[in-house]
């Protein structure tokens, strides 16, 4: 495409101009510059890739591990006229052909692609001709060893450059300097790679932290006290509902989230939320990502998160709009324990890790040098009840051997509704149908699907539904009864777990559990969740320079909006009061008995006295008198 970055931006997404650090990173990305590029939530990271992609010959691969965000991310393009599209987990095959021919002779701009895939010989077999112009890395900490949430499948994109000659654009919100140098390294940085970072300032958010034992209270207090739009963090999918219920039991306009959910909840409950049909939402991590809502005003978490990285990226949530809001954390002593239980259950014992990888393959009925590329559905509830495993346990153990590259594993995927025509085309229209609508789906069927009538074929359920007047029930009422009539093949619409096998079975005693990594990665949870801890309990500082100075940022100073910025200046206040009136008492006050009166209402008063007494005295506020 024609045009300078500017027109593009303004073509496309309608701004006029780019927000701090975008252009600085497209500029290094069009000079054929690999890039990392660190930019806090709500930064605009996509138009960094974006923008390049589109103005440069070829198709961008974009390698995400949010299945979520990435059908967002395509739909969003889609919606603006940019030719996109994805594949994940929960793709049979032949739709992965389909997508990837499409990819290399559609004119297609980007191809979103989970990392799992990158290993497949059928991907591998299109890179030929697939001529990809940047290979994107979104959530870039998942291929650093130190970062919060290291993916094995991400080092295969260090493998793909050596078949792929195109710059790397790699992005992340949250990365710590050991985590950045990680990326570049893995990625193969060449020597003119870079490394672009955006500021993590946030002088909009005030960071409040409270401990106390009546989070409910305080959480009223906060939906009460400030107007707009709010978000609740939680662990538990069960609280995040008794939550829900007990604000609205207190006159709260509030809803839940989490990934149990069905699809379609979801999608309602985040369009009202967006919409600002419901004010509040109680949710897991399992909310917000993707979602670039502006007029956020207040975020609470309810238990202490993993680590500053996952807090950072949540409480930035807030107030992307630049207008004041609120990061609030809510945590007691009962926190505490909670967290040294999760890091314990986080990490299973290798022996029980190394049993739970041999009841899986038994489980799905796979012998011993059998099961490679073998795809299931997962139901980790069943499996953990079958053999009597915690669920947690088995959940961790299972999330351990995707790390050491056993197996790939993608919670609560969405397997889209599958058609095929039944009927021959020539016959069909001979076909006596009951219902005079059931003629009109099958025409928009045939229209809008090649292939339906060789293969069953995923369709959008949403898209059929508005076409067709009618709701998504309705729609699959109709569906229902035309295969009834032996009209069609119908395979309803899921959500599962979906788990792949990466090699053959191993016998005990061969599964390389790597201790080494193990013991890396217990003490990198052990370390961030200590940092969070210290964020939590500091009670002097700025809390917004201790999460600056987590992330490498040098340059800051006090955000004087935090609760320890406005406490100590409250403090300050109350001090340079009592100061002068002690001042103003005939007599005056000998320096003695200014140390007497401070330690009897020292709890009221600031610590530094003394320096606010020398201010006073420099002023000339107060009459001079000899200190030392």
């Amino acid at each position: 495409m024609t045009g300078t970055a500017n027109d593009i931006l303004k073509e496309y997404w309608g701004y006029d101009s780019f927000r701090p650090k975008q252009e600085e990173i497209i500029s290094a990305a069009l000079e054929g510059k690999d890039v990392l590029a660190i930019l806090p939530t709500g930064g605009g990271k996509s138009i960094c890739f974006q923008v390049p992609a589109l103005m440069s010959d070829g198709i961008a691969l974009v390698v995400t591990p949010l299945i979520a965000l990435m059908k967002d991310q395509v739909q969003n393009l889609r919606d603006r006229g940019i030719r996109a599209l994805a594949i994940h987990a929960g793709m049979n095959r032949h739709e992965v052909d389909i997508a990837l021919n499409n990819a290399a002779y559609g004119d297609y701009k980007f191809l979103y692609i989970s990392p799992e895939r990158l290993r497949t010989s059928l991907f591998q077999s299109y890179l030929g001709v697939l001529n990809i112009n940047y290979i994107v890395v979104d959530e870039a900490h998942c291929i650093s060893q130190w970062g919060y949430d290291f993916r094995p499948d991400y080092l295969q994109i260090g493998k793909l450059r050596e078949l792929i000659d195109a710059p790397v654009i790699a992005l992340t919100a949250t990365a710590t300097p050991k985590v950045a140098r990680d990326i570049m390294d893995r990625l193969d940085f060449g020597d003119e790679g870079v490394l672009l970072k955006g500021s993590f300032e946030r002088d909009n958010l005030s960071y409040v932290v409270r401990r106390t034992n009546d989070k409910q209270g305080q959480l009223l207090d906060v939906c009460r006290g400030v107007p707009g739009t709010g978000i609740i963090y939680m662990r538990s999918r069960k609280k995040c509902e008794e939550l829900a219920g007990f604000l609205v039991a207190n006159g709260q306009n509030a809803s839940y989230y989490h990934a149990g959910l069905s699809q379609h909840a979801r999608s309602e409950r985040q369009a009202q939320w967006k919409s600002g049909e419901v004010r509040i939402m109680v949710c897991t991590n399992a909310f917000g990502m993707g979602i670039d809502k502006p007029d956020v005003r207040f975020v609470v978490h309810m238990d202490l998160p993993d680590g500053p990285e996952s807090y950072f990226q949540e409480a930035g949530r807030a107030g992307r709009d630049g207008k004041h809001s609120y990061a609030v954390l809510l945590w007691n002593d009962n926190d505490i324990k909670r967290m040294r239980q999760i890091e314990d259950v986080s990490f299973p014992p290798l022996d029980t890790i190394a049993d739970i990888y041999q009841k899986i393959h038994i489980y799905n009925n796979l012998p011993y040098e059998t099961g490679e590329g073998a795809t299931f559905k997962f139901r980790l509830e069943d499996f953990a009840a079958h053999y009597k495993f915690n669920r947690a346990t088995a959940h961790y153990a299972i999330h351990y051997l995707e790390m050491t590259s056993h197996l790939s594993y993608s919670e609560d995927v969405e397997i889209n509704t599958r058609v095929k025509i039944s009927v021959d085309r020539t016959t069909l229209y001979d076909v006596d149908l009951p219902d005079r609508q059931m003629p009109l789906l099958l025409d928009r069927l045939m229209r809008r699907y090649v292939g339906i009538f060789s293969f069953p074929v995923p369709v959008d359920e949403d898209v059929l539904a508005a076409d067709m007047g009618i709701s998504i029930p309705q729609l699959r009422e109709l569906l229902y009864r035309l295969s009834l009539e032996h009209v069609i093949k119908y395979i309803p619409g899921d959500q599962s777990s979906v788990l792949t096998i990466n090699h053959n079975r191993l016998v005990p005693g061969n599964v390389n559990l790597d201790p080494e990594r193990y013991k890396l990665l217990k003490n990198n949870c052990h370390d961030r969740a200590m940092a969070m801890l210290e964020y939590a309990t500091i009670d002097q500082g700025c809390r917004a320079e201790y999460l600056m100075h987590y992330f490498g940022q040098e340059e800051t100073r006090p955000c004087g909006s935090c609760d320890l910025c406005r406490g100590r200046a409250s403090l300050s206040g109350r001090t340079r009061k009592w100061l002068i009136s002690l001042a103003c008492k005939e007599g005056g006050y000998t320096l003695e008995e200014v140390n007497a009166s401070y330690a009897a209402d020292r709890v009221r008063l600031s610590p530094d006295y003394l320096a606010v007494l020398r201010e006073l005295i420099d002023g000339g506020e107060i009459p001079m008198y000899r200190i030392d």
